[in-house]
């Protein structure tokens, strides 16, 4: 066990800590918001009308990706449901408008699977080493699909310092806590033994309502981020992070 210190708050005893992915340890912005931007021109398309307040539910807006919105912080079952239901406005069946929505991003992964991959925040690499190092167990739970999570472990050699691979695909999505327990099961650890680090307000309502160690949230350069608020402490770059003991 270690001692974890971030900024002015200490977090004792802690065997695991768990990573977001995107916006965490990923910067996806820029893929994320191509790749709603191309679902929603898709679904446009073929129901003319909904493409701007889906943008606005996506939390698209021009050239910002909001870090609370649903492209931001849910998985893709959630964004294919909000999509679906302003499709089921428009006077379409439920089924029908679930159908339209699957088809519009499956097409939309089709034109973006050969997009350049998103970089690692720079730093993420050498605090996983070095956290690694100091023999915590570590893992990554997101919003994403298991087989994104997999890919980008591979893409950036990550195998040597991640132990779990974890998305969410058809069961529960943040901010469950079945979720968390899950990772913590299979990493073999106690809730109460690992901290959560994220950057939304899933993460932390997860982490919290699993009895975590404790949430950091990070905003890359702004930790003053207001949907931050709830966690333990929020930071603005992964090396704030320091082992004390």
């Amino acid at each position: 066990m270690v001692t974890i210190r971030c900024r002015e708050v200490t977090f004792p005893n802690i065997q695991a800590v768990i990573f977001d992915k995107d916006g965490t340890l990923e910067n996806s912005e820029e893929y994320l918001r191509n790749l709603g931007q191309k679902r929603v021109r898709t679904i446009d398309a073929q129901i003319p009308g909904v493409g701007d307040p889906l943008l606005m539910a996506f939390g698209i807006d021009g050239d910002k990706l909001d870090p609370t919105g649903l492209m931001a912080v849910g998985s893709r079952r959630d964004s294919e449901i909000a999509a679906a239901a302003y499709i089921a406005e428009t006077g379409r069946g439920w089924l029908e408008s679930l159908a339209l929505a699957r088809r519009a991003f499956e097409e939309a992964d089709q034109v973006l699977k050969n997009a350049t991959p998103s970089p690692l925040f720079v730093g993420s690499l050498e605090v996983l080493q070095f956290l690694s190092a100091a023999g915590l167990k570590l893992g990554i739970l997101s919003a994403a699909n298991t087989s994104q999570v997999q890919k980008f472990v591979k893409r950036h050699q990550l195998n040597d310092y991640i132990q779990l691979e974890m998305g969410v695909d058809e069961g529960p999505s943040k901010p469950d806590p079945a979720l968390f327990w899950q990772a913590c099961q299979r990493l073999g650890v106690e809730p109460s033994a690992t901290l959560m680090v994220g950057d939304s307000a899933g993460d932390i309502e997860m982490a919290r309502r699993a009895g975590a160690a404790g949430c950091i949230g990070i905003c890359w350069g702004k930790p003053e981020a207001v949907h931050l608020e709830a966690a333990d402490v929020a930071i603005g770059q992964l090396d704030e992070m320091q082992i004390i003991a």
